[in-house]
């Protein structure tokens, strides 16, 4: 799997930014490959619905088809083909439609975010101490430059990088879903 796929235009983000296929591809990022059967029933909707979603995604490269692991050829399994989806704001945000399927990008981002908030605090009593301890949510406002922000986001996915690395082969190491987000005010 390839690290990062790089959006170059509004069609290709339209794609991705439909309500379901952000969900699909966001599940097989998570959980990895799958049928369109079990997406279908994860996500409660139906096979075919599913599998039109999974081809539109994969005809723009989010997703691709692969073999399923029980040698049965009708069965067509779906992995993710990148772990993550990047775009220039710049460029999109050069028409309204752009603007509009990155709003609809970055609201999904959110409402992600509330349902892991969510789901956290209502396992909490659940978790070891530890786990508990290390939950960080902040909220911040200070003055930087765009390069310093963008400097801040290289040292960022840099850390994470070779953090995820370091603790990829560890019993204790979770899924952690993490936020992130710099807006100019």
């Amino acid at each position: 799997m390839e690290e990062t796929k790089q959006v170059s235009g509004v069609e290709e983000m339209k794609a991705v930014a439909h309500p379901l296929r952000v969900r699909l591809l966001g599940s097989l990022r998570e959980h990895g490959p799958a049928t369109a059967t079990e997406l279908a029933k994860r996500f409660q909707t139906d096979t075919g619905s599913t599998s039109y979603h999974l081809r539109k995604l994969a005809q723009f490269g989010f997703v691709e088809e692969i073999a399923d692991p029980s040698g049965h050829h009708r069965a067509r399994r779906w992995q993710a083909a990148h772990k993550t989806t990047s775009w220039s704001n710049t460029q999109l945000a050069a028409t309204a439609e752009g603007r509009e399927v990155v709003g609809f990008i970055h609201r999904r981002q959110v409402q992600t975010l509330t349902e892991n908030l969510e789901r956290f605090h209502s396992s909490m009593a659940e978790l070891p101490e530890p786990w508990v301890e290390a939950f960080g949510n902040g909220d911040l406002i200070t003055s930087l430059t765009h390069e310093s922000l963008n400097a801040l986001w290289d040292n960022f996915y840099a850390d994470l990088d070779r953090l995820s690395k370091q603790d990829s082969d560890s019993a204790e190491a979770r899924p952690i879903a993490i936020f992130v987000s710099g807006l100019p005010r």
